[in-house]
């Protein structure tokens, strides 16, 4: 019997997450992505401060819109999360964090 990790191509997240990274080569995908997660960061942020639960009907939108103009339009090739969607959405924030930390390129 095989365990999720298995079943999806990877051992481990640690094996997940360069190939990961290998999806998005292209700086505008990077880009995006910071400015969908930064989004979804921005609507709980405002949901906790208002106390209004509406701010997070939009962060599905802020975080994957984003991210999919990126692939669509930049990467051309399928965002990783339709093939492996809990190991995409946790690099998403590793990513998001080595950006923050200058260990995944933003600006070049």
């Amino acid at each position: 019997m095989s365990t999720p990790a298995q079943a999806s191509g990877f051992d481990s997240f640690a094996a997940f997450y360069p190939f990961y990274l290998d999806e998005h080569s292209n700086l505008n995908c990077r880009r995006l992505h910071f400015v969908g997660t930064t989004g979804v960061i921005a609507l709980f942020v405002a949901s906790a401060m208002t106390l209004d639960w509406r701010w997070l009907l939009l962060v599905t939108i802020a975080g994957y819109g984003f991210a999919w103009i990126g692939h669509f339009v930049f990467e051309k090739n399928k965002p990783a999360t339709f093939k492996y969607p809990l190991y995409s959405l946790a690099a998403d924030w590793v990513m998001y964090k080595d950006m923050l930390l200058g260990k995944v390129g933003l600006l070049r």
